[in-house]
Parts: structure tokens; C-alpha cells; sequence
């Protein structure tokens, strides 16, 4: 009996494709770049998100320190409204101080004028219209508050009274009124002429610091400092003085 050769139907061995898990160098390269652009790509996402950040804070910076100078120049404008409000109280006072000195020292009336710097030439004139012209434009001020109203009254009292003894007072209120419109020009020249033709007035002294403040506004230093020393060399115990020596301090 012949025998059957049965290797020849045997199954065939399994063969294995040893390459199949082995990374390739094109796999080991596009894994390789991918994670190299992901880190490129998170680390420009750091660098965007601290580049944000970093302007955030700048423009903080900038807004306080825009708030800041806001708040100083405000101080500074509250501070030199507070002066402009103290001056103009104390030229309430002067005025009224002046009318009872006026009253007190007009003919008849026995009674001494108190001690003041207010000059005995401001006294009632015998002029009663004189008299009454001065009172309505002052009283414009003082009394009625109607500031625009009164700046013609005291112009018409200049034109028609030109030597009064009140002229000096009257360019100073007019000059007052003018500077609190912001019309330094016309403040400037009735400030000028209480200077210049009324030496002995008691207004040359508040007259020489509003010609100080005028400078100031119009970014005149020196011009500012030569009025201010002028003030408190020449009028050294008037009240004005002492806020002429503050801004020169401050000007230095």
C-alpha cells in the first residue's frame, strides 16, 4: 500500500509582516512636526494672551494717571477759585468800609473815621448826582448781583466823573468785573490806570495783584513776578501782600 505524502496539504505557516507596527520615518516625522506646531501654536497663545494682558495694564496706567492730572488740575482751579472768592469778599468790604468812613467824615457829622486804609479823599462829593451815579453802579454789585448790568454804569461814571474821588474805585470795580468775564485785555488797562494815575489810592495795592493774576493767566512769569514784587515792596502791610508773596513763592 502506497503511502499518501500529506505535507503536501498541510496548512501553510502564518506569516507575519514584521513592518506592520514598526513606525515608519515618515510617521516618526509628520508626529515629530505636529507636536513642534502645537507647542509653536500654544506658546504664540502665551505670548498673545501676556502681550493683551500687558496692554490691559498699560492703558490702566495711563487711564489713573489721565485721572490723576484731571484731579490736579481741578485742585489747582478750586484753589485759585477759593482765592478769587476770598478777594472778592474782601472788596465787599473795603466798599462798605469806605462808605462808613464817607458817611462818618462828611460835613457836619462830628464822629472820627475809624482807622483804616481807606484814603479820606473817598468821601461823598458834593455832587449829588456824582454821588447817586457811583451808588447805583456799586449797588448793582453788592446789592442786585446784575454784574453784566453793571460794567456800562461804572464805564458812564468814568466818562462822565473823570475826576471824581471815586475814580480809582470805580476803574478797579470795572477792571474786577471785566476779569471775572474773562476780558483781560480791558481788565488789564483799568488795572493799569488805578496804578498809574492814582498813586495814593488804597486800590493800587489789589490792583497790582489782579495785574499779577492777568499775567499768570497769560503765561507770563516774569511779567506776573516783577507785579507781585512790585506789590510787596511798595505796599508791604496792605492785605493783597501777603497773596502777592504766596504766588511769588509758588513762581519761583
Amino acid at each position: 500500500m502506497a503511502l499518501v505524502n500529506t505535507s503536501a496539504f498541510a496548512n501553510p505557516a502564518p506569516v507575519t509582516d514584521i513592518n506592520r507596527d514598526r513606525p515608519t520615518a515618515a510617521n516618526t516625522t509628520s508626529t515629530v512636526t505636529g507636536s513642534v506646531e502645537q507647542r509653536l501654536a500654544t506658546l504664540e497663545r502665551i505670548v498673545e494672551a501676556r502681550t493683551e494682558a500687558q496692554l490691559r495694564v498699560a492703558q490702566q496706567l495711563q487711564q489713573l494717571l489721565d485721572e490723576v492730572s484731571e484731579l490736579r488740575g481741578v485742585t489747582e482751579t478750586h484753589a485759585y477759585q477759593l482765592d478769587e472768592i476770598l478777594q472778592r469778599q474782601r472788596d465787599l468790604y473795603l466798599e462798605i468800609d469806605r462808605r462808613v468812613s464817607a458817611i462818618q467824615t462828611a460835613p457836619g457829622v462830628n464822629t472820627p473815621a475809624p482807622a483804616s486804609d481807606i484814603p479820606a479823599a473817598a468821601t461823598y462829593s458834593s455832587d449829588v448826582s456824582e454821588n447817586d451815579a457811583y451808588d447805583k453802579a456799586v449797588n448793582m454789585v453788592l446789592k442786585d448781583r446784575r454784574y453784566d448790568a453793571a460794567i456800562p454804569e461804572f464805564e458812564n461814571f468814568i466818562r462822565n466823573y473823570p475826576n471824581s474821588s471815586y475814580a480809582p474805585n470805580a476803574h478797579y470795580w470795572l477792571g474786577q468785573l471785566l476779569f471775572n468775564n474773562s476780558e483781560l485785555a480791558k481788565a488789564k488797562t483799568q488795572f493799569e490806570r488805578v496804578v498809574n494815575n492814582f498813586a495814593q489810592s488804597n486800590k493800587v495795592a489789589d490792583a497790582l495783584l489782579k495785574l499779577g493774576q492777568i499775567a499768570e493767566r497769560e503765561n507770563d512769569k516774569n511779567a506776573a513776578l516783577r507785579f507781585y514784587r512790585q506789590l510787596v515792596e511798595k505796599h508791604s502791610t496792605a492785605t493783597s501782600a501777603r497773596l502777592a508773596q504766596e504766588r511769588i513763592n509758588a513762581l519761583k
